[in-house]
C-alpha cells in the first residue's frame, strides 16, 4: 500500500470510523503507513490495578444477576509503535470460556478475540486530544461501547490514541 505523505488526524479518525473493532482499524492504519510488515496489532497488558470499574462503565454494561466485570488495560502496538493505550471493562459471562482464557493468557487484542460474537461499536464520546486519564501525547480519545447483536452490552472502552499514529518518520 502507498503511504500517505503527511498523515492527518482527520485521515486517522476516518479509518477508525470504518471499523467496529479498533484493532482492525489500527491494523489498516499500520499497513497504510508501512509501520510494520506484517501490520499486526498486539495487546501488551499494563500493571494497572483492576479496582472497581467506574460507575459509568457499570451503568453502560447493564449487569444481570451475579454477572461481574473484568478489566484489561493494554498498550496496542504495531511493530515498535504504541498506537493506543486502552481500558476495556467487559462482562466475562457474555464470552465463551475459550475467549476468557485467551484474554487472560495472551497478547491477543480484545476485538480479535471476541470477533466471532459479531459485536458492533457504539461511540459515546470522541475528543480531539487528551481527555482525563489518558497519557501525555494523546492525539484523540474515544469512549465507546461494544454491543452484541441481541443488544446486550459487551464492553465499555476508553481508548487513548498516541502521537505515534501521526509520526512523520516510521
Amino acid at each position: 500500500m502507498e503511504h500517505p505523505a503527511q498523515p492527518t488526524l482527520d485521515a486517522f479518525e476516518a479509518v477508525l470510523r470504518r471499523h467496529d473493532s479498533a484493532t482492525l482499524a489500527l491494523e489498516e492504519w499500520c499497513a497504510m503507513r508501512g509501520m510494520a510488515n506484517p501490520a499486526e496489532v498486539t495487546a501488551h497488558g499494563t500493571k494497572a490495578p483492576a479496582g472497581a470499574p467506574p460507575a459509568e462503565a457499570r451503568a453502560h454494561l447493564v449487569l444481570q444477576g451475579d454477572e461481574t466485570v473484568a478489566m484489561r488495560n493494554v498498550r496496542l502496538t504495531c511493530g515498535p509503535a504504541v498506537l493506543s493505550v486502552a481500558w476495556n471493562w467487559y462482562v466475562p459471562a457474555r464470552l465463551t470460556p475459550e475467549m476468557n482464557a485467551a484474554l487472560e493468557g495472551s497478547d491477543a487484542p480484545f476485538g480479535k478475540v471476541v470477533a466471532p460474537l459479531n459485536f458492533r461499536r457504539q461511540p459515546l464520546e470522541n475528543v480531539r486530544g487528551r481527555a482525563e486519564g489518558c497519557p501525555q501525547g494523546t492525539i484523540s480519545t474515544h469512549r465507546a461501547m461494544l454491543v452484541l447483536p441481541d443488544g446486550r452490552p459487551l464492553a465499555y472502552l476508553i481508548e487513548c490514541y498516541t502521537a505515534a499514529n501521526l509520526a512523520d518518520s516510521l
